[in-house]
């Protein structure tokens, strides 16, 4: 059941979401229902070269609507190299690429953004939340130092790229309203309270970091409910699908991807919390990636035997609306 829509996002018939980066690949790993995996080989010999996995995330998310086809790029990985190798390993023509969306300023999402936009022959939308642009920004260590965020954003250059540059902090529809980004996302759960030793300087002065430009995208599949598309959920991936419920006004969700950063010491204590809010919510497709962390995927891919798809570069996530439902 639907609520009444915020925002309009129009149903889609199917999505595919291509994994250009994650820090996984295993190319033994084999087909599903829903998941393709890349072959070993194209020609009958084993390649010498092989697809590149890095604490990075770019997911390549194209919908299908009657005969119209969007493709939209989320994220650009860590490297500057990495997103645009696996491109050419994997054949991609980033010449479809309509739009562009990063999910925060972070540098693992933030690479390889100038090869990727200067292969892309024609001007797309840039969405970004205005928070990327903050800094500096540091990761505070145990032992009370503090490691500098590398600069991988700077307006002044990013504006020279052949973009249209979006700041926004409110929703944003993309690829004729087929695609949704978030905009920041609202944070109401208790236990999900964002990335505690992450600073930055402000007005000459060291302050907390909430990394408020943490957002994702959004995919209606007709007749199944809502497609979350994370990309870090520093915002907590709970928080990121009751967000969307709320701006779409869709109850339903059917598949949650990407980063649910669940690693490390701090993170490993809301594991269970946070899949016990997922088995209320009720997904049948859950692909946890990048900073999910080893301890929360194996936890997660037992809690849900049938929803659960391991990740790997090169795989491809399809999803397909419910049959005979009126477009």
């Amino acid at each position: 059941m639907n609520e009444t829509a915020s925002l309009p996002i129009q149903p889609v018939d199917s999505v595919e979401i291509l994994t250009l980066m994650d820090n996984y690949v295993d190319v033994l790993l084999t087909n599903t229902d829903v998941v393709t995996r890349p072959p070993l080989s194209t020609s009958g010999i084993i390649p010498s070269d092989t697809l590149l996995a890095e604490h990075g995330l770019s997911l390549l998310v194209t919908v299908y609507k009657r005969n119209e086809t969007h493709t939209v790029l989320w994220d650009a990985g860590y490297t500057n190299m990495g997103v645009m190798h696996n491109v050419a390993m994997l054949g991609v023509d980033l010449g479809r690429v309509e739009a562009m969306a990063l999910s925060h300023g972070h540098m693992d999402h933030t690479g390889s953004l100038y090869p990727v936009l200067d292969s892309i022959p024609h001007k797309i939308p840039l969405v970004v939340h205005p928070g990327v642009f903050d800094g500096p920004r540091f990761f505070g260590l145990a032992d009370g130092r503090r490691l500098l965020f590398p600069q991988t954003l700077v307006k002044e250059d990013l504006v020279k790229q052949n973009i249209d540059l979006m700041e926004r902090t409110t929703p944003t529809p993309l690829a004729e309203e087929t695609v949704l980004v978030t905009g920041e996302v609202e944070r109401v759960t208790s236990f999900e309270k964002g990335l505690p030793n992450a600073s930055m300087e402000r007005n000459g002065k060291t302050v907390s970091d909430p990394i408020a430009d943490d957002q994702a995208l959004v995919v209606h599949l007709k007749g199944k409910g809502l497609v979350i598309i994370a990309g870090c959920s520093h915002a907590g991936i709970i928080n990121t699908i009751l967000y969307a419920r709320k701006i779409t006004g869709i109850r339903e969700v059917y598949g949650v991807v990407g980063g649910f950063h669940l690693s490390g010491p701090f993170f490993e204590k809301i594991i269970e919390e946070t899949i016990a809010e997922f088995q209320k919510l009720g997904p049948r497709v859950l692909s946890p990636m990048h900073c999910t962390g080893w301890k929360a995927i194996h936890q997660i891919s037992r809690a849900f035997p049938e929803a659960f798809i391991l990740n790997s570069v090169g795989s491809v996530i399809r999803l397909q609306a419910a049959t005979g439902v009126p477009a």
